[in-house]
């Protein structure tokens, strides 16, 4: 038996597009490089494209940005997708947020409990890695590509699509979070570093379903978030909340003081007590023998 209690770090992980930027990232970065001005037309291409080649549409969109790259002679590189990373903007108060939620948790909590966020995405880890928000990310798991030996993208390495995401949850769950580790193998419940009932995960549409699935059937708690004045994206959160999906939704705005703020505190603050009754029983079944 463990000495020492060790559940005590709280998971928040993230969707990123439509979750803490109203746009998918390569429509503020990659796509305007490359004459793109209208997002939703590429996109559009790629719906097509998959249902023609029967294709994954992750790997669809990946071909398809080199593609059109390459026919505009822009190089795609990851210093240069980091590069254009500054040109994302965000949800309200989102560049604020993490340091405000790790304050909140420090002087709430104390020391005893740990945050760590997390971000998992179809999108692109080069871009996200060249974010202003990225510092606060304790791992980011997302698409990536494979460069050659001149530093451009060549193929998808790494590719991340909405059931792949639950992938990523067992990795956290289990602390197993280099993609070479084996997550397969049977790990007991009390060992696992970041129980199910300390993971909050916030989403904002149906691609976060099975993530959300998992840790809700595990204990675990969701949000999902909906784009101010989006009657489609607020009704498509309301189907989550009926079908339990979700816990909570709420406007994506993230300044301190909303909607989203007190509910994503209020979770923190159930997920802290259960950690504290935890630590209690620890501590009993050490003194006791048991």
């Amino acid at each position: 038996m463990s000495k020492e209690f060790k559940h005590n770090v709280i998971a928040i992980v993230y969707d990123f597009d439509g979750t803490l930027t109203p746009q998918p990232m390569q429509e503020y970065t990659v796509l305007p490089e490359i004459g793109i001005r209208d997002g939703k037309k590429f996109w559009e291409q790629v719906n097509k494209e998959s249902a023609r080649t029967n294709g994954e549409a992750i790997v669809t969109y990946m071909r398809l940005m080199l593609k059109e790259s390459k026919s505009r002679d822009f190089p795609v590189t990851a210093a240069k997708l980091r590069e254009l990373a500054k040109n994302i903007n965000y949800f309200p108060g989102v560049e604020t947020y993490f340091k405000r939620i790790n304050d909140y948790i420090a002087k709430q909590f104390g020391r005893g409990v740990e945050v760590r966020h997390y971000v998992i995405s179809a999108g692109l880890k080069e871009i996200i890695s060249g974010t202003s928000i990225a510092g606060y990310f304790y791992k980011v798991f997302a698409s990536e590509y494979y460069y050659n030996e001149y530093g451009a993208a060549t193929f998808p390495n790494v590719v991340v699509n909405d059931t792949v995401k639950t992938q990523f949850i067992f990795r956290i769950n289990k602390g197993k979070e280099n993609l070479n580790d084996n997550i397969n193998l049977h790990m007991p419940m009390h060992l696992r570093p970041i129980p199910f009932q300390n993971i909050l995960y916030i989403g904002d549409g149906l691609t976060d379903v099975p993530c959300m699935t998992v840790i809700r059937k595990n204990g675990g708690s969701a949000i999902a978030v909906y784009k101010p004045y989006s009657s489609q994206g607020k009704q498509i959160c309301k189907q989550l909340l009926q079908a339990e999906r979700v816990n909570f939704i709420a406007q994506a705005d993230y300044k301190g003081g909303t909607e989203l703020d007190r509910l994503i505190k209020l979770l923190l603050g159930v997920i802290v007590e259960g950690i504290r009754y935890e630590r209690e029983s620890f501590k009993q079944t050490r003194k006791y023998g048991l």
